[in-house]
């Protein structure tokens, strides 16, 4: 059945890390040809819209940015944000069925603490995107379905403790590939344990492996879930052509996975095969989000002999479809035995930032709580001067008392001489606080 989709188109035409860097400006141009060569905006059910700038509102209802949003943020970023905040609104008030945000630069890899830019990444856009989902329309469950090839470490990060937002992220296995992350075995945290699901593939999975997973793994807890909105964190690096990764899908695969996933948002995220895949895969995304034809997508260079998958990979995914849909069942036992009941729980974690060579310690506490995700704290200390050194405090969105009490209290007892700056983030009241040292 044809549908009414939305797209908004940012290729930041004056932003790129480097003139020859993977996530630079050509990255869409070939691909706004392509549709304007297909004629694809010509048709009624198709509809283009314009992007605007994200408020620094948007952004701190997800990050703590150090020292401040307008220190590491360009405007390119304000309005990819901003281009995926026009098409959560489209989508919200019936305008289309489903929208695609075709912008960069991208942005999974950006966690709830910001000192600079990490795997091309400096601000989240699935996250702002769905904080901002929440807080004006009031929609709680949500499935974010990352697809793309490398990990989606900052969403996993962002959404840990959050027990309203299933996070999937498919990804080539992070002991070949950056960042190094997205194992089975992190499933969330005490307050959301099993909420995060990984799915980690070995390099040179096919179209067939990967639609496996699709079809025996996600839409199974998908469906169970039973969210409110589903959201394709789209990465076309998993295509065979790309320049930076191991794996083996097509762009006939994208389009057939988008058509059963049946996303009400995309949001592109990696893919840097600029002229022999991203035209492809993106048009053949829009039309099975458009409900039109794409049986005839195919790359020049398709070789279908090349998308025979070895027997390992498929004996692989077979025994990771066991183990997953176990831990989704048995979540809630499970939950103890990773997470004794206790008040608190602890974790610390060392970040390396590869794009703007930043290190960072991160230390983590949250209140573990049965009403709401729980209220946490963050001490988080940078090698880049005495601006890196900050202390946050995280109130969940439908915070529960006992955890309000807690997280302020922190807040109030956090001594402004030992920090560059102290935070609060608040959820619920869409509220954020500095105390300045």
């Amino acid at each position: 059945m044809t549908k009414t989709t939305g797209l908004v188109f940012f290729p930041a035409f004056d932003y790129a890390i480097s003139p020859t860097h993977p996530e630079r400006e050509e990255r869409l141009l070939y691909t706004q040809d392509q549709v304007f060569e297909e004629g694809l905006l010509d048709f009624e059910n198709i509809k283009e819209y314009k992007p605007v700038l994200c408020t620094e509102q948007d952004i701190q209802r997800v990050h703590f940015c150090v020292p401040d949003i307008k220190s590491i943020v360009h405007d390119s970023h304000l309005i990819a944000v901003g281009g995926t905040l026009v098409a959560a609104d489209k989508v919200m008030n019936k305008e289309v069925d489903n929208a695609f945000a075709l912008v960069r630069p991208c942005g999974h890899h950006s966690m709830r603490v910001v000192h600079g830019s990490r795997g091309f990444c400096t601000l989240n856009m699935e996250a702002i995107m769905v904080e901002y989902i929440r807080e004006k329309y009031g929609i709680r469950r949500i499935a974010i379905v990352d697809t793309d090839c490398h990990h989606g470490d900052g969403s996993q990060d962002i959404f840990w403790h959050d027990p309203d937002i299933l996070f999937i992220s498919m990804h080539q296995d992070g002991r070949t590939l950056y960042p190094g992350s997205g194992f089975p075995d992190e499933l969330g945290g005490p307050n959301a344990f099993g909420m995060t699901i990984n799915l980690p593939m070995p390099p040179e999975t096919c179209e067939e492996g990967f639609l496996y997973v699709l079809d025996e793994i996600i839409m199974p807890i998908v469906n169970d879930f039973q969210p409110e909105l589903i959201i394709n964190s789209a990465g076309q690096d998993n295509h065979y052509s790309d320049p930076i990764t191991n794996m083996k899908f097509t762009a006939q695969g994208y389009a057939v996975l988008n058509h059963r996933l049946n996303p009400d948002l995309c949001v592109l995220e990696g893919g840097y095969s600029i002229e022999s895949a991203l035209p492809y895969i993106n048009t053949g995304i829009i039309l099975a989000m458009a409900g039109m034809d794409y049986s005839n997508i195919r790359e020049p260079d398709y070789d279908a002999r090349k998308q025979v998958q070895p027997k390992h990979i498929t004996e692989f995914l077979t025994k990771l479809k066991d183990y997953t849909l176990q831990n989704w069942a048995n979540r809630k036992e499970l939950r103890y035995q990773v997470y004794p009941d206790q008040p608190f729980h602890k974790r610390s974690v060392n970040i390396f930032y590869d794009t703007a060579r930043i290190r960072e310690n991160l230390h983590e506490v949250v209140r573990q709580c049965d009403d709401c995700g729980g209220a946490i704290t963050l001490d988080s200390s940078a090698d880049t001067g005495r601006h890196g050194h900050i202390f946050a405090v995280q109130l969940p969105r439908y915070c529960c008392d006992a955890c309000r009490e807690w997280g302020e209290e922190q807040f109030e007892m956090a001594n402004p001489k030992s920090y560059a700056q102290i935070f609060m983030q608040d959820k619920d009241r869409d509220e954020y606080h500095i105390k300045e040292r």
